[in-house]
């Protein structure tokens, strides 16, 4: 294995005419049992540091890389805009793509992929979840991305990056991580992308279900110094708090499942730094250490995450 890898509207007559489309389309699947037979064998552990290159928008963000490329010892690139689907990525529809890219790591994604430099993409899809699977296409836009990753390396690992919706959707944000997983970022789009020629297994990212977990042990008291979700999330420029955005802890949270699922490991005595070097705001005394169990519970618990099952 080398030693880099890649964290890779309109009128109304014609929504209509694409809402028909979309819901009389049948597109091939892997069944339940299809799906789980990929997942039964896991992942060997990198030997070492990969580099590491993020595709996607503001949920990836910059500091979020940073955090995990400081504790694994690797490089990291990306591409990002505001809120951009991975079909705008391939079609160059990038809602703010000169600001978003605007920093070191910045590298072209076609670029990226082509090269072969990396061993790891992670690709990251729009949310709402239901309006980037209804009007752009995910699954297949997820497939193109896998075997245009493939086609640089053919022995990348592929990662699907499952995140989250805001803390007010009107279904409960809990209820919409519990229920989406299997529903959406399963059911819509990687079991369709995964019956597609020449796209090879990819494994998930499940900072969505991490999320959720730590939520439920930070309200029940099991996280010390965390007790509201709103925690983990940022501020807006006018200082309103945001509900979709990360703070540092919430970054912490996200980039620290992502070592997990990357390295099959957590970090040891990880520094935490911002994309602009700056520290970001420790975790409360004694939390760290109950994130990170319910972390790893989360991941070696996911077979899709591609680690050997948590023993006990």
């Amino acid at each position: 294995m080398k030693r880099r890898s890649v964290v890779i509207g309109a009128g109304a007559a014609l929504a209509a005419a694409g809402g028909l489309w979309w819901a009389f389309r049948r597109r091939p699947s892997l069944s339940t049992e299809e799906f789980a037979a990929l997942y039964r064998e896991p992942l060997a552990p990198p030997s070492g540091p990969v580099a590491t290159y993020h595709l996607g928008h503001s949920l990836v963000g910059r500091d979020m890389p940073a955090m995990l490329g400081a504790w694994a010892g690797h490089d990291h690139a990306s591409q990002l805009g505001w809120g951009t689907p991975l079909k705008g990525h391939r079609t160059g529809e990038i809602a703010g793509f000169d600001t978003e890219n605007d920093h070191a790591a910045f590298r072209p994604v076609g670029e990226a992929l082509a090269s072969g430099d990396y061993d790891v993409v992670v690709l990251t899809e729009m949310v709402e979840i239901r309006d980037a699977i209804r009007w752009h296409d995910s699954a297949h836009e997820l497939a193109a991305w896998a075997r245009a990753a493939r086609a640089g390396n053919p022995e990348v690992r592929v990662y699907l990056y499952e995140t989250w919706h805001p803390l007010d959707d009107p279904e409960g944000w809990l209820a919409r991580l519990d229920a989406d997983l299997a529903r959406h970022w399963e059911g819509e789009i990687l079991r369709p992308a995964l019956a597609e020629r020449g796209v090879g297994t990819i494994h998930v990212i499940p900072a969505g279900q991490v999320m959720a977990a730590a939520v439920r042990a930070m309200e029940a008291g099991e996280v010390p110094g965390m007790t509201d979700r709103s925690q983990l999330f940022g501020r807006t420029p006018e200082g309103a708090p945001d509900m979709i955005h990360l703070g540092d802890w919430g970054n912490w949270l996200v980039a620290m499942t992502h070592h997990a699922v990357i390295y099959h490991g957590l970090p040891e005595d990880a520094p935490v730094l911002n994309a602009d070097g700056s520290p970001a705001t420790p975790l409360p005394p004694d939390a760290e250490d109950a994130l990170r169990q319910v972390v790893w519970r989360v991941v070696s618990g996911y077979p899709p995450a591609g680690l050997a099952p948590a023993r006990g």
